[in-house]
Formats: C-alpha cells, structure tokens, sequence
C-alpha cells in the first residue's frame, strides 16, 4: 500500500499591523481593542503597538519626545509601561481613551 506524501503547509504568522492601512482601519481597531481589553492592561499595551508598529515607530518617538528603544520596551509584551506613557502614546496617535459606565 502506497503512503500519501504530507505536505508542508507553509504559515505566515499574522501581523495585525500589516492591515492598518488607513485612520478608519486604525480606528476602528483601536476600538474593537479597548471593547474586548475588559480589564487586561497588556492587552491595551499590544494594541498600541500594533498601531505604533503600522504608523512607524521612529515617527512616534519624536512625537513623544520618547526614544524608539524605549517606547519598544514600554510597548513590548514585558514592558509596564506608566500610565503617563500610555497615555503620551495615545495622545501621539491621534487616539483616544473613551470611558462608560459598567453594564449589569
């Protein structure tokens, strides 16, 4: 009896940056991300750097007067960055922190 040959299935891994080709796909992704974050800082942290990582970094850093270095390690999935960062970050992105009352 003949085996069948596998195949490789050759992946890509995603790169959600990658699709953040305009202000409405950033936007919107900004979002859906602060919807889904609940109570998950490092889930926040992420999503502004995928935005950071499609609107380039070195551009983000003069804008915030922080250093490409340092904003990858506040950004990165070890960093805690402060809040004055997070919110510096936000700001420099054309972003922002929208509130609500809890429901239930």
């Amino acid at each position: 009896m003949a085996s069948k040959g596998k195949t490789k299935l050759k992946l890509k891994r995603w790169d959600s940056a990658e699709h953040l080709e305009t202000e409405e796909d950033i936007a919107l992704y900004w979002e859906a991300c602060l919807e889904e974050a609940a109570e998950d800082p490092a889930f926040i942290t992420a999503a502004l750097a995928t935005i950071a990582k499609a609107r380039g970094m070195t551009a983000l850093a003069r804008e915030t007067g922080l250093t490409r270095e340092g904003l990858y390690k506040a950004l990165s999935p070890d960093g805690n960055p402060e809040f004055a960062t997070v919110m510096k970050v936000i700001r420099a992105l054309g972003l922002h922190l929208h509130g609500s009352a809890a429901q239930g």
